[in-house]
This record gives structure tokens, sequence and C-alpha cells, in this order.
């Protein structure tokens, strides 16, 4: 997804049909972005519009320093979590203060694929997992944040993200188990 340049330009001139243009050329790729932090699509198409507001309300502040799409991107993972900053209750279900990193490793091995699974199923999956591990299962491994990141962005503790993490794989495999498209080994 190549931006041209023309249309950045006429975006920050607040012209419309370059606003629309944008819109039409990334909307599907940064829609599966909110998709991920979402519970639904209704969410989803809501983080959407209002991340698209803030890129038109501040594409001037664009420095081309990067690719343009990773400053789009990064303002849709922003807005998901500022979504969720303001609605959440209690969505970090737990927060342990010691995890034995090396029995986790020994007992999540990988278990074997039995079938494909499509995207579209892996993000309705991911959107069933509780608000705390969706938002750090996405950061991690999507988004290649570190858990000391996460924990900063998310205001937890470094091992509240190790645990949510593990708990969102694992609740993740038993949905895929369940599937029959994982075997347990």
């Amino acid at each position: 997804m190549l931006i041209d340049d023309s249309i950045i330009e006429g975006c920050v001139a607040g012209k419309r049909s370059a606003q629309s243009a944008l819109y039409r050329k990334c909307a599907a790729v940064m829609m599966a972005v909110c998709l991920r932090y979402a519970q639904n699509r209704d969410e989803a198409e809501d983080i959407l519009q209002e991340a698209f507001l803030k890129i038109f309300q501040n594409i001037s502040s664009y420095r081309k320093e990067g690719s343009f799409e990773g400053w789009m991107k990064r303002i849709m993972i922003n807005h998901a979590l500022n979504y969720y900053r303001k609605a959440r209750k209690q969505p970090f279900l737990e927060d342990i203060d010691s995890i034995n990193e090396t029995e986790i490793m020994e007992k999540d091995e990988p278990p074997a694929i039995h079938a494909p699974v499509s995207a579209e199923k892996l993000i309705n999956l991911i959107q069933l997992l509780p608000p705390g591990y969706r938002m750090v299962f996405n950061m991690y491994v999507f988004e290649e944040y570190s858990h000391k990141e996460i924990a900063v962005e998310l205001n937890i503790s470094e091992n509240t993200s190790k645990t949510q993490l593990l708990k969102a794989r694992r609740m993740l495999q038993k949905k895929l188990v369940d599937l029959n498209i994982l075997t347990n080994k």
C-alpha cells in the first residue's frame, strides 16, 4: 500500500477528494488492525472512523520520517488503546508478581496443526479474548512490543503483561483445538 505524495499533500490542504482517496486506499488494511483490537466489527468501525478523523486533523504533523502507512497504523493502534482505556473497568484480570518463564516454555509446546485457519477466523477468535488478553496479545504478537513497552502503554506491570499473553495464547490454543484446527500432543 504505497500512498502517492499528492494524496498526502491534498489531505494537508484539506481537500475532500484527497481525503476520500486516502480513505479508499487504506481503510481495508487499517480495518484489519482495528478488528484485532475490537470486540466486534461495530467497535472496529468506530475506532477506524475516529482514527481517520485524527489522521486528517494531524496529517500536517507527518514529518516524512518513516513510512506514511506506519504513521497511520500507529495512530490506529494508539486510538484503539485509548478507546479501551476510556471504556475499561478491569480488563487486566490478574497481576502475578512472579512467573517461572522456564516452566511456561516447557508446558506451552505448540500443538500440531491439523487444518489451516483463515485470517478472518483467527481475527474472530482474537475478538473473543477478554479485553486485557486481547490488548497484550495484539501488542506483543502483531506490533512486536516488548513486555516492558506494553506495561508502560497499558499502565500495568511487566508480569501482568506476561501473564495476559500466556493466558491469551492458551485460550486461543484451546479454541483452535475445539475447532479441530490444532491437535494436542
